[in-house]
């Protein structure tokens, strides 16, 4: 996710950290180029049936809606994704003042802090498609469970232990319902960013889409060459870079979790959670992940 401030006047000109440009660059490049080319067949041959810009407008303002619409359904998932990730750190700090009432006496009370931190990792792992992933791997080691498990392997084994505590006694009734209610909670968060992972946007939004674009891009000299001469090109690459520009941030903003520019930060997000952890663990807080180039990660 990119962190800046507002950007001024030679950001808002040379910035790319964060920009778009550099994945639509070649279609754009293709675009202005097909452009100039239909300019000079038609200054040269009288090549072009030149057309009333009127019908472009009504186009644009169609592809525009269309574009708003998609972008908005995008955003929703993106912005959901955060809630639920939110969700998951205000839990994990519940579950450890929870564990500190109802079973501060339990052998393996700080087990069951590392193992949440194991699921939170092993659940970013998952979600980013990290078959490897050194600092879950760690988190499974510190909480004694295989590294190679999966997210609800970590909550099981929670729910294990709660329930060896609550058949010795160290648990009360009440105190192991509300730390079993506390793993619901985390579950349903966890099978919440499943669902966006595993729900994508329709394919057919975005082949339309970049269709209806590439379509509009391409027709657009047919209305410009006559009246706007060699600046065609440039209207053209204006129109293309909004246009392409909104499509390819539609389609980073719904794959949330994705190690890209504009993803969550999950990694300090987990980090986050070792650090409101730590003083229930007994141990120093790491310090939290910075903005590595305007990106935090």
């Amino acid at each position: 996710m990119i962190v800046r401030d507002k950007p001024g006047p030679m950001q808002l000109l040379f910035a790319m950290r964060g920009s778009i440009l550099p994945r639509i660059l070649a279609p754009l490049a293709g675009l202005t180029l097909f452009a100039a080319l239909m300019v000079w067949l038609d200054q040269t041959y009288a090549f072009l049936p030149h057309s009333d810009p009127a019908p472009f407008a009504i186009f644009a303002a169609a592809l525009s809606l269309f574009l708003g619409f998609r972008n908005n359904a995008a955003y929703d998932r993106w912005w959901e994704a955060r809630k639920l990730w939110g969700g998951l750190l205000a839990d994990l700090r519940s579950l450890a003042r929870e564990i500190d009432v109802f079973a501060p006496k339990l052998p393996s009370r700080l087990r069951l802090l590392r193992l949440g931190l194991a699921f939170a990792h092993l659940h970013r792992a998952q979600l980013r498609q990290l078959p490897q992933d050194e600092k879950a791997a760690q988190s499974c080691l510190a909480a004694d469970l295989p590294p190679s498990r999966t997210p609800c392997a970590a909550l099981d084994a929670m729910a294990k232990d709660i329930a060896q505590g609550h058949a010795a006694g160290l648990i009360d009734g009440f105190g192991a319902r509300s730390l079993t209610q506390r793993i619901g909670a985390l579950a349903l968060q966890q099978a919440g960013c499943e669902r966006i992972a595993a729900t994508p946007l329709p394919y057919v939004y975005s082949l339309l889409i970049f269709r209806t674009i590439y379509l509009y891009c391409l027709l657009l000299p047919l209305a410009l060459a006559g009246p706007a001469g060699w600046m065609t090109p440039v209207f053209v690459a204006i129109v293309a870079y909004v246009f392409l520009g909104l499509a390819e941030v539609s389609e980073e903003l719904a794959h949330p979790f994705g190690a890209t520019v504009n993803g969550l930060p999950l990694d300090a997000i987990c980090r986050n959670m070792e650090i409101s952890l730590a003083p229930h663990l007994g141990e120093t807080a790491p310090p939290p992940f910075l903005p590595q180039d305007f990106q935090l990660s």
